[in-house]
């Protein structure tokens, strides 16, 4: 009976160790550098070099009109996310800008694929007209 006490003491201890990583892990910090980081680029130019840069890299996985529904995006965990909620478009530029270029977890890092900081920007541009 004692260890089946040890047992379950242990078991509701990792379960609780986990709960706060999992938690953890969904937040997704953007340095203050980049959140407050301005576009250099202007946001109604070069939407269509946008759009074809978001066609290429993106839409795989984040969707057509980023719902987060690509046909990449089944095998993939976590949330990918909706470019077309408030939550999302409320995100600073510099924000959007960061996740697009170092990425986490099965988001790839841009910047070697992308190593032109523009393209991410018009990126970031492009994304903005995915609004609900």
């Amino acid at each position: 009976m004692k260890t089946f006490k040890i047992i379950l003491l242990l078991s509701i201890i990792s379960f609780v160790f986990y709960s706060f990583i999992s938690i953890e892990q969904d937040e997704w910090v953007v340095p203050a550098k980049y959140e407050t980081m301005k576009n250099p680029t202007n946001p109604k130019e070069d939407l269509n070099i946008g759009k074809s840069l978001y066609s290429k890299h993106c839409k795989s996985c984040h969707g057509k009109e980023g719902y987060g529904d690509g046909p990449k995006a089944e095998g993939l965990n976590g949330y990918l996310g909706d470019f077309s909620s408030a939550e999302f478009q409320a995100q600073s530029d510099g924000a959007l800008f960061y996740k697009t270029s170092f990425g986490r977890d099965d988001m790839p890092e841009y910047t070697k694929k992308m190593p032109d900081d523009e393209d991410r920007w018009l990126i970031v541009n492009y994304m903005r007209t995915l609004k609900e």
